[in-house]
Formats: C-alpha cells, structure tokens, sequence
C-alpha cells in the first residue's frame, strides 16, 4: 500500500526518532509499504518520519552502475559510528522536499551499525553514493536540519 509522504515542515520531522524492537506492530509489511512508496515517488530512500512515523527505519535501494552493485537494504535503528576522510560535495535531495537539490558536503566513509529486517546485527563501512543514502536517512531520523537550505 502506497503511504502519503509528509512534506518539510511537517512536526514528525523535527522529532528526535526512537529506536525500535521486534514486537514493532506490522513491521514486514510497513518495510513492504515503504518500498512501494518510494518507488511510486522515484526514489531511492525513504525514512519512516517521512511517511509520518517517528521510528528508527529506513530504506534504500540503488540500482547497479558500472561502478557500484545493486544495493537494497532496510535499516533499523541504524547509527554512524566513525566518519573519515576530507569532505566531498555530493548534489543531493530529498522526497520531503520535492524539486530541491543542492550540493551537500559528507566525508567519504563512513561506518556504521544497524539491524536489517530479520534482526541481524551488521557493522560495515559504507562509501559512495550509499553513504550519501545512510547520512542522508540517519538526519533525518536525529531531527537534525535537514542538509537542503
């Protein structure tokens, strides 16, 4: 089922999201709802505070280019552990924020820790255009600002 995708300004945005556990309610089929919705929108990412839940989830999805594999992941309670590198601008934007793009500033690796939708622990360095994705999803989840002025 497609969700509606709040737009910025909406009040789940701003908040600060809580993690999750394996009784979440329905958790299978709102992973399902999410991808049908971010592919129904084009995307390649969706946060559940942008379908108007204020949880540690999100998803992505990148199809393979001739310098990255294909890549489709659910992401729970995902945290950045360690950024390193000099920065790099990559022009970024956001389904919340339709029609904006603007070039974001990010280190290049980047790693990280989260559960996929069995609940298996991962910790792995994420670069390129995934690092883009995690950092990307991980603000929203922290309420930070969101990196499109």
């Amino acid at each position: 089922m497609k969700l509606p995708i709040v737009a910025y300004g909406d009040p789940v945005l701003k908040k600060v999201c809580s993690d999750i556990d394996q009784t979440y309610p329905d958790l299978q089929q709102l992973i399902g709802n999410m991808f049908e919705t971010m592919y129904n929108a084009s995307g390649v990412g969706l946060a559940a505070p942008q379908v108007g839940l204020p949880i540690r989830l999100f998803i992505v999805e990148i199809k393979a280019e001739e310098d990255e594999p294909a890549y489709k992941k659910v992401f729970i309670n995902a945290k950045i552990l360690e950024e390193t590198g000099e920065p790099w601008a990559f022009n970024e934007g956001c389904l919340s924020i339709p029609d904006i793009r603007e070039n974001v500033m990010r280190k290049p690796n980047v790693r990280i820790r989260y559960y996929d939708e069995n609940w298996t622990l991962h910790e792995e360095m994420v670069t390129g255009f995934l690092l883009v994705l995690f950092s990307m999803n991980t603000i929203i989840l922290k309420a930070s600002s969101l990196p499109i002025n």
